[in-house]
């Protein structure tokens, strides 16, 4: 097997199976218009396919009393025949319901039948007190990441507004006058949510306190808990930032194209461990001519992480030199590779990345000719392929989730670090993985992990009770 290479089964083709760790485009966009606080999220569905939407749900921590979620609940007759008609009666029974927008997905059954729901929205518009938005997101038409891309066009697109008496308008972009709307420098965040950390909304409130910091203002995130009319000043905005390697470049492409608006940190990896958070926040200070709180806060955040680690104690030893692998989405495997390299001192043989946008393969390559690692690397991997990648190389530590829990305990693999999604536990509070403080959150899980092999399996006493 080549290094830092595809990896290939059987020496001619990518083996494939159904098993992916990917959901499907319908779950992503719904994960993206349910960021949209206060709207409607109308699944154009049977019922079996609702339930991603109530799954993404739980992954923005929507608000059920804010944010609502309908289905049109599609029979065999919608099925065979279209469900056009059902869709626009759903449509109008929710006129009663006070949203500002409706965002109408699609399931892939209404799409193979040909269900239009751009001209049903067209034609229904001027029944109904709100915007209705169409996201044509099938499952078949890509991956989870794919879906989100295909929404944060739809919703950016739209440009959503309104006037006075509520009543829907052409989108106009003006000229805003920044210095009278925001006192510190306009920026926008994209695609916080396409993330594997399974408390992700951590690490977008660590950029939003860093921004705030260093003078910035964001002016609108798209999307988590975002009200529409944060939508309405993302043309105001004079720099967007990318949160994810793995959605979210169209977008940040769109804005560019449309408003002139410039992406910052594209390229770099994101802030985890002590080298990335320093490179993306002089990076930022550099945009905004802020490097000495830059540097301040590089200084405060080393020395909190060495002052925390060395009185509570790390178990460096355990990982020093330990052969390692990595399997995750690009957003949390890329700038984890430095980090357990430099940081925590471990030798990472396999990187196995379940997802990724454009640049994601260069940027990969990059950190490794840097870091000097020649580790086996598997783009778009599956199940199957990550449990037979990890078969052949056996490393010593895992950093994945519960799924490589189960696939290696047949491997006597010792140690596995469920840090991405999914993972079994349940978390009330929002643990960044971005910053110094998410630096400790990694080693936390990763240094209870390690002491939970020890943990017998078995009860060697009776109870009294």
């Amino acid at each position: 097997m080549d290094s830092a290479s595809e990896y290939v089964l059987g020496g001619t083709e990518k083996a494939r199976c159904h098993d992916p760790y990917l959901r499907c485009a319908l779950y992503g966009a719904a994960q993206t218009a349910l960021g949209v606080k206060g709207g409607c999220v109308l699944s154009h569905s049977p019922q079996g396919c609702f339930q991603l939407v109530d799954a993404a749900f739980s992954w923005q921590d929507a608000d059920y009393t804010e944010t609502l979620t309908l289905c049109t609940k599609l029979c065999e007759d919608e099925i065979v025949h279209g469900g056009e008609e059902l869709l626009a009666r759903t449509i109008l029974e929710a006129r009663d319901l006070d949203v500002p927008v409706m965002f109408v997905l699609t399931a892939c059954g209404p799409e193979i039948v040909g269900d239009d729901i751009v001209a049903v929205s067209e034609d229904i518009s001027a029944q109904v007190d709100f915007q209705i938005v169409p996201i044509q997101c099938a499952g078949f038409r890509g991956d989870q990441n794919y879906g989100a891309d295909i929404a944060l066009d739809a919703i950016l697109t739209h440009s959503i507004s309104w006037d006075d008496g509520g009543a829907q308008t052409p989108s106009i972009v003006e000229e805003p006058d920044i210095s009278k709307a925001h006192p510190g420098f306009p920026v926008c965040l994209i695609a916080p949510h396409a993330n594997a950390n399974p408390t992700w909304m951590g690490d977008l409130a660590w950029v939003k306190e860093v921004l705030a910091r260093m003078g910035a203002t964001v002016v609108a995130t798209v999307s988590h808990d975002t009200p529409l009319d944060e939508l309405r000043k993302v043309p105001m905005a004079k720099a967007c930032v990318v949160l994810s390697h793995d959605a979210g470049q169209k977008a940040a492409d769109l804005l560019a194209d449309t408003y002139a608006i410039e992406q910052w940190c594209r390229g770099l990896p994101l802030p985890i461990g002590f080298t990335n958070t320093r490179n993306w926040l002089m990076e930022l200070g550099r945009r905004l001519g802020a490097e000495r709180e830059a540097r301040a806060l590089i200084a405060e955040g080393e020395a909190m992480v060495v002052r925390v680690c060395r009185c509570k104690g790390l178990e460096q030893s355990a990982m020093h030199r330990a052969t390692s692998a990595v399997v995750a989405d690009a957003t949390v495997g890329i700038p984890l590779l430095r980090f357990i390299t430099e940081d925590l001192e471990m030798i990472p043989q396999l990187v196995c990345l379940r997802s990724g946008q454009e640049g994601t393969q260069e940027m990969l390559e990059k950190e490794l000719e840097e870091l000097c690692l020649s580790p086996h690397v598997i783009y778009d991997v599956d199940v199957y392929q990550a449990k037979m990648a990890l078969a052949e190389v056996m490393p010593e530590m895992v950093l994945g989730s519960a799924v490589e829990q189960h696939a290696v305990a047949e491997l006597g693999i010792p140690y596995v670090f469920k840090l991405v999604n999914p993972v079994r536990r349940f978390r009330l509070s929002d643990r960044a993985y971005w910053g110094y403080a998410g630096m400790l959150n990694l080693i936390e899980f990763i240094q209870n992990d390690w002491w939970d092999r020890y943990r017998s399996k078995k009860r060697r006493y009776k109870a009294r009770w």
